[in-house]
């Protein structure tokens, strides 16, 4: 809704097919292997149209088809003066701006929605996902959140919406969500390479044609970063003895990953997750179901293979905050 305007049906009760959303599952999932799989392996499938260079064809095929319906659906919209508060209206709007017409603005509206819909679509969902399973696992951090945010009322009354100020405030609940982000953070990894030959800090030599995997995962539970107890989940980590939110640096802490290339909507994608927090916690009590199998799934963006699989119980009215 927020880069198209548009539901694509995907949280319907039924749970139906969507071809968008499993062809962007199924372009996460390939660019995973192009990052590990062997070069002259990529380019035979490519050359043959076969395995993942297949895969990748064909969710192609869907994405490109699906954004221009939602295209043509935003202008048909805009022509009937119907104003809509979306990324793709506000393009459109401004297209004189943009510099471009035709076939050039089409694929530029493509690719920029596309690459809006990849940074902002699955990361969040994927933090919240490994966030409410670590709260199952960790009571003690989950009633302290609660508490929290029953200590912060919204203004506007129980059970209402709070506004960026009023998230703010929840402090707390910045410092789990910065411990989960730390331990699952949503893009697992990523790769750099050398502008000209080089010598890593470990004495590695790698040249302009060597690519380096860097992975955050791992990097997120590293003794030498994080100290001995870097495995475990303890939010209080990223706490001062006065209570007030501890910023690490960029470069230890690198699930918004680091330099120019520091994702723009870090506050955003805070806001989000706490607002989403502060409206389910307080109403229901997730369990996780007894035969789930919490495990990632190969992808670019780490989500939960299969899903999470829950038992949600809901809280009595006088809980809600």
């Amino acid at each position: 809704m927020f880069v198209f305007g548009i539901d694509p049906g995907c949280l319907a009760p039924d749970f139906p097919y969507v071809p968008f959303a499993a062809a962007m599952d199924t372009v996460e999932e390939v660019l995973f292997y192009r990052h590990v799989a062997p070069v002259p392996w990529l380019m035979l499938q490519k050359y043959l149209r076969t395995g993942h260079s297949k895969k990748m064809w064909n969710a192609r095929r869907v994405l490109d088809a699906s954004i221009a319906e939602f295209i043509s659906l935003r202008r048909e919209r805009a022509a009937e003066a119907e104003a809509e508060a979306d990324l793709l209206t506000s393009y459109l709007a401004c297209h004189d701006e943009i510099g471009k017409s035709g076939a050039e603005l089409e694929r530029f509206l493509r690719d920029t929605t596309l690459n809006l819909m990849v940074a902002g679509r699955d990361t969040t969902s994927s933090a919240l996902t490994w966030f409410f399973w670590l709260l199952t696992k960790h009571p003690d951090v989950e009633a302290k959140v609660l508490e929290e945010l029953r200590a912060h009322p919204p203004l506007s009354g129980a059970g209402g919406h709070r506004t960026a100020a009023e998230l703010k405030q929840l402090v707390y609940l910045h410092a789990a969500l910065s411990e989960s982000l730390r331990l699952y953070p949503p893009v697992p990894f990523e790769h750099k390479a050398a502008a000209r030959t080089d010598t890593l800090p470990s004495g590695a030599r790698v040249g302009p044609s060597r690519r380096v995997i860097v992975s955050f995962y791992s990097m997120g539970r590293m003794e030498a970063v994080w100290g001995k107890d870097c495995s475990e989940f303890r939010p209080e980590r990223w706490l001062t003895a006065a209570g007030r939110f501890r910023h690490e640096p960029s470069y230890k802490f690198v699930a918004f990953n680091v330099g120019p290339r520091t994702c723009l909507g870090r506050d955003l994608a805070y806001s989000q997750m706490k607002a989403v927090v502060a409206a389910v916690l307080p109403r229901f009590r997730v369990e996780v179901d007894a035969g789930a199998v919490v495990r990632p799934k190969l992808s670019i963006i780490l989500h939960m293979k299969d899903g999470l699989k829950v038992r949600v119980h809901k809280r009595e009215e006088d809980g809600l905050c």
